[in-house]
């Protein structure tokens, strides 16, 4: 059996640029200890201090959100493909100014 995990770009710093694993994992468990070992510096975004999977990472099957799937309790298809989506914060506290037309003299 064969699965392939997407690894998106916010997180291809951490595994040295590469964007696909192909792997035999069974289930969420063995993908993320699997990735775990091939990626060290990738194991803190997967899961938190106690071993759950991060609260904002989202993990899709097939373009599917696990959780409706069964969640970590999933077992993967031969040919599933995974997408690992870490939520992704940002903006600015500064509010930007629209920029002053100049006007126009006749």
């Amino acid at each position: 059996m064969s699965i392939t995990v997407q690894i998106p770009t916010p997180l291809r710093r951490l595994t040295a640029g590469t964007p696909r694993v192909t792997c035999d994992a069974a289930n969420l468990n063995e993908l993320f200890t699997t990735l775990d070992q091939k990626f060290p510096d990738l194991k803190p975004h997967l899961r938190d201090e106690a071993g759950e999977v991060r609260r904002f990472l989202n993990i899709y099957v097939n373009d599917e959100d696990i959780r409706f799937l069964g969640g970590i309790e999933y077992a993967f298809r031969d040919g599933d493909e995974i997408l690992l989506i870490p939520a992704i914060a940002g903006g600015s506290s500064i509010r930007l100014r629209r920029p002053v037309r100049p006007r126009c003299r006749d």
